[in-house]
C-alpha cells in the first residue's frame, strides 16, 4: 500500500505574502513543517519532490503531483501549519484505512488546534473530483468537493468520517496566515523549539494568555470563506 504526503506551498499569500520563506531560529517555516511531516511512520517516503503547476487551481496541482506515483492514499497538508504532528497524521491515515472510507480528517468537525489540519484520501477520491468539480472555490482547496459530497455532511458520492480528540482545542490557533500569526509561532518555536507535540504548544499557551490572544480576533478557515464569496 502506497501512502503520498502532499503539502501546498504558496509564496504569494495575500494576507501574508512570502509566509512560508519566514524564519525562526535560523529555519524556515516550510522546513520546520516538512521536519516535522517526515517524522511520520506511515507515509510512504521516497524523497521530498516539488510540482510546479496553476496558482488558482491547486486540485490540479494536487492531481498531477499524485498521478505519477500512483498512491492508494493521498495526505493533504498546507504548509501554513509548520507545527504539524505526525503523530496525528499517522492517525488520520490508520482511521481513514481501517475504516475503509473514501476521506476522513480532524477537520469536518474541528476538535484539534487550527494548524494541525490533517486530511486523508483515495486517490480514487481525488481523481473524481479533479474530473467532476467546478466551482472555484472546490478547485482553490483541493477537498471541498469530496468533504461536501460525503456521508459525514449527508452526500452520497464518497464515504468519510471525523477523527476526535478528546477535548475540544478547536479554538486555539497555532497556524501561519497573518502577521500576528508567526508571531505567536515564533514565540512557541523560540521557548519550546520544534520537537515538541501539539499538546506542548497547547499547554504553553494556557501559561501564557498574552501571547494566546495576540492572534485571538482571527476565525478558522477564513481563505475558503472569501472563496464561497467569489464563486
Amino acid at each position: 500500500m502506497k501512502i503520498l504526503a502532499i503539502t501546498q506551498a504558496r509564496y504569494g499569500s495575500t494576507r501574508l505574502p512570502g509566509k512560508i520563506l519566514k524564519s525562526v531560529s535560523g529555519k524556515t517555516l516550510l522546513e520546520i513543517h516538512l521536519i516535522r511531516i517526515l517524522k511520520s511512520q506511515r507515509i510512504s517516503k521516497l524523497k521530498i519532490d516539488s510540482y510546479k503547476g496553476s496558482i488558482d487551481d491547486v486540485l490540479e496541482r494536487f492531481y498531477f503531483t499524485a498521478l505519477p506515483e500512483k498512491p492508494d492514499y493521498i495526505v493533504r497538508l498546507t504548509s501554513d501549519c509548520p507545527l504539524i504532528d505526525h503523530r496525528e497524521i499517522d492517525k488520520v491515515i490508520d482511521f481513514c484505512i481501517s475504516n475503509n472510507v473514501d476521506y476522513a480528517s480532524n477537520t469536518l468537525t474541528p476538535t484539534f488546534p487550527d494548524g494541525i489540519d490533517v486530511e486523508v484520501f483515495k486517490f480514487s477520491a481525488l481523481k473524481k473530483a479533479y474530473e467532476e468539480a467546478t466551482l472555484k472555490s472546490d478547485r482553490e482547496h483541493v477537498t471541498p468537493y469530496i468533504w461536501r459530497n460525503s456521508t459525514e455532511k449527508g452526500g452520497n458520492v464518497f464515504t468519510s468520517t471525523n477523527v476526535f480528540n478528546f477535548q475540544d482545542y478547536s479554538n486555539y490557533r497555532i497556524t501561519v496566515d497573518t502577521d500576528k500569526d508567526f508571531v505567536v509561532i515564533k514565540k512557541i518555536i523560540e521557548e519550546l523549539g520544534i520537537d515538541k507535540s501539539w499538546f506542548d504548544y497547547i499547554s504553553f499557551l494556557d501559561n501564557n494568555e498574552d501571547i494566546k490572544t495576540i492572534n485571538a480576533e482571527y476565525k478558522r478557515n477564513e481563505g475558503y470563506s472569501k472563496s464561497l464569496k467569489n464563486d
